[in-house]
Order: C-alpha cells, then structure tokens, then sequence
C-alpha cells in the first residue's frame, strides 16, 4: 500500500479507502490510485482485512450434488445473491452422506463463514448449535433440520405437488398409478409419497410403489415387476427429475402416462412432452440467501419458514387416456 501511495501521490489512508470502496475520494485521485494498483500487481491481504474486520466476507453451501441440475441452478442463485453483497461463495457436495454433511459444515465454520445455507443429507444436527450459539446464522434449504432445531427454512410444497400430479392423472382417466421415488428416509421424497397417497385415496396400492436409490437397473426392475401384475399400471408419477429421465428410457417403446416431479432440460422437445411439477431451484436458492443476509444485518427475529409453490406443466405425456 505505500508503494501505490507514492506512486499515485497520495496518503496511505486514500489507498485504503480506494481498495475497500469507502466513499470521500475525489474520482480524479480514485483513478490515479486504481491506475498504480493495476501498474504494481498490488493486491490486499485479506488474512489483515479479516483479523481487522473480524468477519470473513464469505459464505458456506453445503448441497446434496453440484451435478444435479436441481442444486446447480440453486447454487447459482445462492451465489449471485452472495456476489451481490461483495462476499465469496464456498460450496461442497455431501452426496447424501451426513457425515460428509458435517464434514463440509465443519470445514466451513473452521475457516469462519459469516454464515450458512445447507440442504441436510442427514437428520441430525445437534452438531451445529455451538456454531449457532456463537452467532453463525444458518439457512436450511430443501429439506427442514432435524428435531430439536429451530432456524430459517425454505422449502417446496413436496406433498402439494405430488398431489397435484396424481389428481391429474386421475382427471385423466387413471386409476392405476405407479410412483417411483428416492429412498423413503429422504425428507422430499417422504412429503411426495404423502401427497401421492393422499390424493389417490382408497385407491392406493403398495404393490405400485417402488422407492429406493435410483439405479437404470432399479428402475427398470421395478418397471417390470409391476407391468407384470394382473392390473398393472397405466400411469407413472416420478418423483425426481433424475427418475424421470431415468424411467423414460426403461419405457422406451411402452405408451404410458408420465407426470414428473422437477422440470428438466428438453422435455417439452421430447414427443409427446414430458408433463412435469415445477419447482423454483432458483427461487429457493435466492429466498435462502437473502434471508441470510438479513440476519448477517443484525435480524433476531423468530425463524421464517417459507414455503414456495409448485405448478403443473402440461406437456402431453401426463393427459395420455389409459
């Protein structure tokens, strides 16, 4: 820094005030400043800003895959919020491993994260309230924390829109409908199977349900364990975008129903396309950061659980008659 101060002319506290973005500087002086930054490859320690500071201006996301397009198109929004506030992005994948949940949480707090958003792959989390006691807020997103902890949630309407999808089917004329979901102990896939069963009423049947870790073979299996039935099924609710896709490929060349749950890239190309329940990866990744910011602003009221809506797209494979 006295480097850039003599060679632009000026006192040391106007180079701060250049590199921290602190108003006061006459724009002449600002540009003489930037040009002998730029001239000397200066660049600031962030170690000293920190330790003066005593936040890190930066931010930890703890997502379930970052190759899903569902957590990829909410990291994004995560991140455009938290680049919008001048603070940096850390981001880890669990995998659906809540040890490697609170891997990647404690990794994130030991380097002082101003704060937290986690989708949760595990359903404890009393390890995070020494963090929480200390004054680390955290957004849960996706999924709710497990018992015992009360913090700020944003969540889909997972039993509102498997709901919707199967009440559409049935509008349809259906009355044999297959679920293929993730494994039950998932929060998300528990919530569809819920609104699923729910809407079918006295209709529901076990023998049409099928949920586990979804594999080609899986799938394909449990396809052709109920297509076997005296009274198979003539339609199919999926309950994840991967499944989707997944079960459209076992079912290549058998005309069947399809409703999916999350919107995936070229199903409206697909003949005839895919009718899907869209969620907002976006919306909910933006929702969680920005409530984030509000309490890294000095928010203590109570934690706000939001819930986003979900809505029906109609394509052509959902209105298929059985």
């Amino acid at each position: 820094m006295k480097d850039v101060a003599s060679a632009a002319g000026v006192a040391l506290k106007t180079v701060s005030r250049v590199v921290n973005g602190e108003p006061g500087v006459n724009p002449a002086t600002a540009e003489r400043v930037r040009v002998a930054i730029e001239r000397l490859g200066y660049s600031r320690n962030e170690s000293a800003r920190v330790l003066r500071r005593g936040t890190t201006s930066t931010v930890g996301l703890v997502i379930e895959d970052v190759a899903d397009p569902f957590y990829s198109s909410l990291s994004r929004a995560v991140e455009d919020v938290v680049v919008g506030h001048g603070c940096l992005l850390l981001s880890g994948s669990s995998g659906e491993e809540p040890a490697r949940e609170r891997e990647l949480v404690r990794t994130f707090c030991a380097r002082r994260v101003d704060g937290l958003i986690v989708v949760p792959a595990g359903d404890d989390h009393s390890y995070l309230r020494p963090e929480l006691d200390a004054g680390t807020p955290a957004v849960f997103a996706d999924r709710p924390p497990g018992p015992g902890l009360d913090v700020d949630t944003v969540l889909s309407d997972n039993a509102g829109g498997a709901a919707l999808a199967t009440r559409h089917l049935l509008a349809h004329g259906h009355r044999r409908i297959a679920l293929l979901a993730d494994q039950p102990s998932i929060f998300t896939a528990a919530q569809r199977l819920e609104g699923y069963r729910r809407a079918l009423g006295v209709l529901y049947d076990d023998r049409l349900v099928a949920m586990r870790a979804p594999s080609p073979e899986a799938v394909r299996a449990d396809l052709e364990r109920m297509l076997a039935l005296d009274d198979p099924p003539t339609a199919l609710f999926t309950g994840n975008g991967r499944l989707t896709v997944t079960a459209l490929r076992a079912l290549a060349g058998h005309r069947m129903a399809l409703v999916g749950f999350d919107d995936f890239e070229l199903a409206d190309l697909l003949s005839p396309g895919v009718t899907v329940v869209a969620q907002d990866p976006a919306g909910m990744g933006r929702t969680a950061a920005e409530i984030l910011f509000r309490r890294l602003s000095g928010d203590t009221g109570p934690a706000s659980h939001v819930r986003l809506p979900v809505a029906l797209v109609p394509r052509g494979s959902g209105e298929l008659p059985p």
